[in-house]
């Protein structure tokens, strides 16, 4: 009996085509968020001085 898929293991490769090109485009458009950014948000969680949501606008 074969394993369940996962989040982890794609199983429509068109979705997942789709989602790549709309990622690499948003990139191309500036529309990303710096990962340091998002770290430094996550980070900031739970902490007093807890920080709004990065944005890429």
């Amino acid at each position: 009996m074969a394993e369940p898929a996962t989040a982890f293991e794609p199983t429509d490769d068109d979705a997942l085509t789709r989602a790549v090109a709309e990622a690499r485009a948003q990139i191309a458009a500036d529309q990303a968020i710096p990962l340091r950014d998002v770290a430094d948000w996550l980070d900031s969680w739970g902490t007093t001085d807890e920080r709004p949501a990065p944005s890429w606008t």
